[in-house]
């Protein structure tokens, strides 16, 4: 390795200072030329990432069977909603109005959808599996809110919490009602057959 050999830098006019030249400069303003840049090289593609991820574009996004509303600040959770199937059921659809999200068995509060367990004919077996799908196609399409039911109770009599979803403040359980998937929770019955 070679050997340090100093310098002498003029910093007034009658002083001379002896300086090695393996330190880096001294001063604020050459100092921080160097620190800034590296964070520039990371932060920047990140803040741009970030924002063409963030960014809502229009009203919502258009999908087969309707528009996904476009996730608010406050939408929070988010997870992969398979169907349910077996006895261990963690994050799931069970249905077009009951979910299992993180272990916990959740009735979604302001809809009904026809019943795929029991179906009284062909035609609500078959709606009941369309809004099975539609559900698990929105909760899957990004961050949603799950609110505490403002419409009465916080549990069924099944045991199940009652809860609102909603992304970006839209309820998904009137977008099913307006997909005609599902009726209103505590408006008139629908017969689906």
């Amino acid at each position: 390795m070679g050997k340090i050999i100093p310098f002498h830098k003029r910093r007034s006019a009658s002083t001379w200072t002896r300086v090695s030249a393996y330190r880096p400069a001294s001063s604020g303003r050459e100092r921080g030329r160097v620190r800034w840049f590296p964070v520039a090289l990371i932060a920047l593609p990140l803040a741009v990432f970030a924002a063409v991820l963030l960014l809502p574009f229009g009203s919502g996004v258009k999908e087969a069977g309707g528009t996904l509303p476009v996730a608010g600040d406050g939408d929070r959770e988010q997870a992969h909603f398979s169907l349910c199937s077996g006895p261990v059921r963690v994050t799931c659809v069970v249905d077009g109005d009951t979910i299992w999200y993180r272990g916990e068995k959740i009735r979604i509060a302001d809809l009904d959808t026809p019943e795929v367990s029991n179906p009284g004919c062909a035609n609500e077996a078959a709606l009941g599996r369309k809004a099975t799908l539609r559900l698990q196609a929105l909760l899957n399409a990004g961050p949603f809110t799950l609110a505490p039911n403002t419409f009465g109770p916080s549990e069924d009599k099944y045991g199940r919490s009652l809860k609102l979803v909603t992304r970006g403040g839209e309820s998904i359980g009137a977008m099913l009602v307006r997909e005609g998937l599902a009726e209103q929770w505590g408006g008139p019955r629908k017969r689906w057959c």
